[in-house]
């Protein structure tokens, strides 16, 4: 196919709720995304990135601008093109990857709804649902973490992910194991926000049977993550630090992680996201599929991915209402603590453009050859 024309996308919407981590506390999402027109028809992106480079070095007013005068250009000079392309095609960029992952899921989209195959077809899922797991930010108060956890476990979710940071680790995380009880699936995510001292602080996390702790020190840290492994039981959970395939096997030989998390928007698209996961699955390394906050866009997609046969944990792939009162998409909804995989073509999700003009935070931009 051939790609006439891109469609830039912002939009602002609002959380349900605020959701802090160790980077910071967000009340509303700063969406870009992305529609591609071919001569086949249209499809969608979402790009993951922050309204700021605090999360990542990308961001969304970078994002936009590599899509506008770096990435798009390639594109409108390929012809023919598929999705399989795009990795050779984007190489003389270097980086980027929540942006190039943005223009891939939109081509992809576009790819597939021409031929009426579904994402989940076209990746090899292998389950019509998959299990949720929902995280859980920083909360002002123990008091009101524990009513928020419990409001999800009564809504059936199947693990609980905790954000912690210094000052906020052990003491919650206690009270939450013993809210929840032994039964109900426990781990937490730091987001990089300790250091090799804290190694012997961290140990103490052993005593609440998590099933992970999750990136706790620098992205570029592998040592620190090598020797934590060596020093605590709970199993150590890469993900800031998984960028790539030779990313995920040298940490894994390295003996960093024993588990992976698999961000499609972190390691430059859905391809690449497979890529890893075969690669774990060789290795008999576990993969679960994280969450930025998607709108229905990026969470139809996750699903999809997450339906993959090497997905043995559950994932953040929550349903709509746990960040939006209203997607723009038709909701996810959690029933017995899943979500249905989409079978439809492409995506399998309708984009409500009402909604994107009506919640749009500046005029769209028009990209052609």
């Amino acid at each position: 196919m051939k790609v006439e024309s891109i469609t830039l996308h912002r939009i602002g919407m609002p959380l349900v709720r605020p959701f802090e981590t160790s980077f910071g506390r967000e009340t509303a999402r700063d969406v870009l995304l992305v529609q591609v027109r071919t001569d086949t028809g249209d499809g969608w992106g979402e790009c993951v990135a922050g309204s700021t480079p605090s999360y990542s070095s990308e961001y969304v007013d970078g994002c936009a601008h590599v899509i506008e005068n770096h990435l798009a250009p390639l594109l409108f000079g390929a012809s023919p093109l598929s999705a399989t392309d795009l990795e050779r095609l984007f190489a003389p960029v270097v980086g980027h990857r929540m942006a190039k992952a943005a223009l891939e899921a939109a081509v992809l989209d576009a790819e597939l709804r021409a031929s009426g195959t579904s994402f989940a077809r076209y990746l090899g899922a292998v389950r019509s649902e998959v299990d949720c797991g929902v995280s859980v930010g920083i909360s002002p108060s123990i008091n009101e973490l524990l009513t928020e956890v419990q409001g999800y476990v009564d809504a059936g979710y199947r693990r609980i992910k905790l954000k912690i940071k210094p000052g906020w680790d052990c003491e919650p995380v206690r009270q939450v194991r013993e809210l929840i009880g032994a039964d109900v699936a426990l781990q937490v995510d730091a987001n990089t926000a300790y250091s090799r001292d804290d190694i012997a602080h961290l140990g103490q996390l052993d005593a609440y049977d998590l099933l992970l702790i999750e990136q706790p020190f620098d992205e570029e840290d592998i040592a620190s993550h090598i020797a934590l492994a060596r020093a605590i039981t709970t199993p150590v959970c890469l993900d800031e630090s998984i960028v790539s395939v030779g990313v995920a096997v040298d940490a894994i030989e390295r003996g960093a992680t024993s588990i992976i998390n698999i961000k499609p928007g972190r390691v430059g698209g859905y391809l690449p996201a497979v890529a890893i996961h075969d690669a774990c699955v060789e290795r008999h390394i576990p993969v679960w599929c994280g969450g930025m906050l998607e709108t229905g866009i990026g969470r139809a997609m996750n699903v999809a991915l997450a339906a993959l046969p090497g997905f043995t944990l559950l994932g953040d792939t929550s349903a709509s209402n746990r960040y939006y009162a209203e997607d723009i998409t038709e909701p996810f909804v959690l029933s017995n603590g899943r979500l249905a995989v989409p079978t439809g073509p492409g995506s399998g999700v309708t984009v409500r453009v009402d909604l994107i003009r009506q919640w749009a935070t500046e005029q769209s931009r028009h990209l052609s050859a």
